[in-house]
């Protein structure tokens, strides 16, 4: 069993299906490292050990009777503390949610559960999912160094992702929150097309914006996961009834040919140079892979176009909450309660404005886009950095600029793929981002299949 806890989802799987492993040896193995390891990393909000050991012992049941359900069955994962799960209490890093005890399943969790995963439990995340946290809800550390930063909102699901404290967990992404954990933890994380994965049971920050997605340690894992979770869902209107790829056909084909755009200024403008040289070598490798590199300009205004995300996000998430909000306000944190009151004193016309400027950025992004096959950028504005408790309890101003990587996909809808590009100088995990088209996600996986094979940062791990 050594070291399993850090092997991909393809290879347990064949562990399982040819039953060299157990399912319920992997669910107690990995709830003995949760028990060792997460009382310092706070990845977890709640652990459903009983249910996992049962559902584990099932699983094996049905492989010995020959009986096999796919790449995930009897692999243990986890999911954001933002999915509901029946009878297991979903919180959402809320004081407000802490009694709320679901009684039906988000989609996600049903499709994982229809392919055999088993679900751990339920991961920390920042109050409501944006930014920073409830005083009542603990911090989860990030594995590379303790009291750094571990990415915001999905921060439990990097966290536990990069710990081998699951095979793969769910992040949602509203401004960034699959990339800056991702980024910052040293995962792969994939945001997939605005639509493509029912956002059905899971509680909504900015329902324009919101975005669920796979934070696993390969760009195969990721594929295997979005394949289960993706498709139409008729309790979800803003589902895409597209059909689902699979998301593994292109992961073997290269680069070669590939139109990779790169704005070279963008990468290194306010960034630290080592930050930006990792995504400059990573895209020069690529380049050595046979991919064109194709040089090209971001948005003049694009700053302009960042500011008018918290107008958008802030205004939906005060109508998201209006069951509770005003009206408990003071169960709220200080950064949520100030966020949903500055979106109920925003005005019809600032919302519109706001779209205005996003729908602008959203064109300009798609234009840019047109003869490329993918974008190539940092995933976040800067690696993990040293926090304090009290700020991320606390009401600390927020920089819009922090965004600039993350937000206009959110904007578009676009998918994108986050993965390690290498270390910092402090031995921190680094990160580069491709930005693909509608409905690209195999492409993604093929740029990040490619990636891993040729530079191998996926499989560092932190010092834990």
């Amino acid at each position: 069993m050594e070291e399993i806890h850090y092997k991909s989802i393809g290879e347990i799987s064949d562990l399982i299906r040819e039953k060299k492993i157990s399912s319920l040896d992997l669910v107690l193995y990995h709830l003995d490292r949760i028990k060792q390891l997460d009382s310092h990393l706070k990845s977890y909000a709640t652990l459903m050990s009983e249910q996992a050991i049962l559902r584990a012992k099932k699983l094996d049941q049905e492989i010995n009777q020959g009986h096999y359900r796919g790449s995930l069955h009897g692999v243990p994962i986890a999911v954001k503390d933002l999915c509901f799960t029946r009878g297991i209490r979903t919180m959402g890093g809320s004081s407000v949610f802490i009694d709320n005890v679901p009684e039906y399943d988000a989609t996600i969790v049903e499709l994982f559960y229809k392919a055999g995963a088993v679900i751990l439990g339920k991961l920390n995340l920042t109050e409501g999912a944006i930014t920073y946290y409830n005083p009542k809800f603990q911090i989860p550390e990030n594995p590379w160094k303790p009291n750094y930063w571990s990415g915001a909102s999905s921060s439990g699901s990097g966290s536990a992702t990069a710990a081998g404290l699951a095979f793969g967990t769910i992040g949602t992404d509203t401004g960034g929150s699959i990339r800056h954990p991702s980024a910052v933890c040293g995962t792969v994380g994939l945001k997939p097309t605005w639509g493509r994965v029912s956002r059905f049971g899971v509680m909504d920050l900015a329902p324009s914006l919101d975005h669920v997605g796979p934070m696993t340690r390969t760009s195969v894992d990721a594929g295997i996961i979005l394949q289960v979770i993706s498709g139409f869902d008729p309790k979800d209107k803003t589902s895409l009834p597209n059909q689902v790829p699979d998301m593994l056909s292109k992961s073997q084909l290269g680069v070669k040919g590939m139109k990779i755009g790169y704005d070279e200024n963008y990468t290194f403008e306010d960034m630290d140079e080592d930050f930006a040289r990792s995504v400059h070598d990573g895209v020069k490798l690529l380049e050595k892979s046979g991919a064109k590199i194709i040089s090209i300009s971001m948005p003049k205004n694009l700053k302009d176009y960042i500011n008018a995300w918290s107008i958008i996000c802030s205004s939906e998430a005060a109508v998201i909450h209006s069951a509770t909000f005003p009206s408990r306000s003071k169960e709220y944190g200080p950064f949520l309660r100030n966020w949903l009151q500055n979106g109920l004193n925003y005005s019809a016309k600032d919302y519109s404005e706001a779209n205005f400027l996003r729908n602008k950025c959203t064109g300009e992004l798609n234009f840019l886009m047109h003869n490329l096959d993918v974008i190539a950028c940092p995933s976040t504005a800067k690696a993990a950095y040293p926090v304090k408790k009290e700020e991320l309890y606390g009401l600390p101003k927020r920089d819009p600029w922090l965004g600039r990587f993350t937000v206009p996909t959110d904007y578009a809808g676009l998918p994108t793929i986050s993965l390690p590009s290498g270390l910092n100088k402090e031995g921190l995990p680094l990160s580069i981002q491709f930005i693909g088209h509608y409905l690209s996600e195999p492409t993604l996986i093929q740029v990040g299949c490619t990636f891993e094979k040729i530079a191998n940062f996926n499989e560092l791990h932190p010092p834990i």
